[in-house]
């Protein structure tokens, strides 16, 4: 049971990492000013990819 938690949540985390990654300028036009664009697109990126590597390593580990 805490197996299948596990890795449902790993794959979670992985899948929201990657959406984050690839649709990053997508999601900061909706969300910010034009201004803001550029950083919030970085910073949504960094953050998919640190959730994309915290996912598989949840994965990985299990």
């Amino acid at each position: 049971m805490k197996e299948t938690i596990l890795l449902i949540l790993g794959l979670i985390l992985t899948t929201i990492g990657v959406i984050l990654i690839y649709d990053a300028r997508g999601i900061s036009k909706k969300l910010f000013g034009f201004g803001d664009q550029n950083e919030a697109s970085a910073g949504l990126k960094i953050l998919g990819f640190f959730m994309s590597i915290i996912g598989v390593l949840i994965i990985y580990f299990n």
